[in-house]
């Protein structure tokens, strides 16, 4: 990600940062540089180190031709230096993308690059990510603000960006500008859980096509209700700090429902749809005991993306 002219920002090589140093026509100076911990930079040949931290490329790239000059090593050096990497100005994707991690930024960038770098949302992402601004963004948004006599408290520092918004093109504001130092987390979607006599027991993520889901969608999901299922006698195994054992159980007539005379029942994320099997009161406890153990050995479908 190179740094465009409109950023407003110039890069400043900070410790750690690695440098593609060139001075032409003299190769022995020509490779790649580390700065060290303490901000210093050894070249070889120069008896003393070139303090490099704080400086932009350029401003290096003069200092390092004349401390060539004064060392009589090169009469008229002509340096360049360029930025390969650096782990200070960096955005830090997390979460539910592809490839997390920490993606070198020397400007500013959008967010629809910075996950696209980050090969796109996995499949558990939910629609909703979390753009947790840094130092440099809150310097520079707040000089904007300022600047266009913005009277507000000033720039927030935590954004929650609706993805789907973000995808569909329909809002691009959407699309903030990312500035070295930013975290970018993609939020994992829930799961729901369908157990019991269903032909497809699982769980399915609430992942963008398969949001909003409902005990019919769930149903569905899971292939549909067995033959011997007691559809009258179903229920949402949901957790509830403030109810008995931490779990709330709420009845639901999937009969009533499938014939509309019902509401259909939205389902949240880690909800447990249990619909038992019509063979007694002993195996009714049986499955009940085996939804509230679930989340081992069941396997996890994705919504499509």
């Amino acid at each position: 990600m190179a740094l465009t002219p409109n950023d407003g920002l110039d890069y400043i090589i900070a410790p750690d940062d690695e440098l593609d140093i060139e001075v032409i026509d003299v190769p022995e100076f020509t490779r790649d540089y580390r700065v060290g911990p303490d901000g210093s930079l050894t070249l070889p040949m120069l008896s003393e180190p070139i303090f490099a931290a704080g400086l932009t490329p350029d401003q290096l790239a003069a200092v390092i031709a004349e401390k060539l000059r004064a060392a009589g090593l090169v009469t008229n050096a002509s340096v360049t230096v360029s930025v390969k990497s650096s782990k200070v100005h960096a955005v830090a994707i997390t979460g539910a993308v592809n490839k997390p991690e920490l993606y070198t930024v020397f400007g500013t960038t959008t967010l629809l690059n910075v996950l696209t770098d980050a090969g796109g949302l996995s499949p558990e992402a939910s629609d909703t990510a979390v753009v947790t601004r840094g130092g440099t963004a809150m310097r520079v948004l707040a000089l904007r603000s300022s600047t266009a006599g913005d009277n507000s408290s000033g720039p927030a520092s935590v954004i929650r960006v609706d993805l789907k918004r973000l995808f569909d093109g329909g809002d691009p504001k959407a699309n903030l500008t990312i500035f070295p130092g930013d975290t970018v987390t993609v939020l994992n979607a829930g799961i729901v859980y369908v157990v019991g006599a269903v032909n497809r027991a699982g769980g399915y993520t609430l992942a963008r096509s398969w949001q909003n889901m409902t005990v019919l969608k769930a149903i569905a999901l899971a292939g549909n209700v067995t033959p011997d299922a007691k559809s009258k006698k179903a229920e949402i195994i949901r957790r509830d700090p403030t109810a008995p054992g931490g779990r709330r159980e709420i009845p639901v007539n999937l009969k009533k429902i499938l014939a509309g005379h019902a509401p259909d029942l939205s389902l949240e994320a880690n909800d447990v749809l249990f619909v038992p099997e019509s063979n007694g009161k002993k195996a009714f406890r049986q499955g009940m005991q085996a939804a509230l153990g679930v989340g081992t050995g069941l396997l996890i479908y994705h919504a499509p993306l």
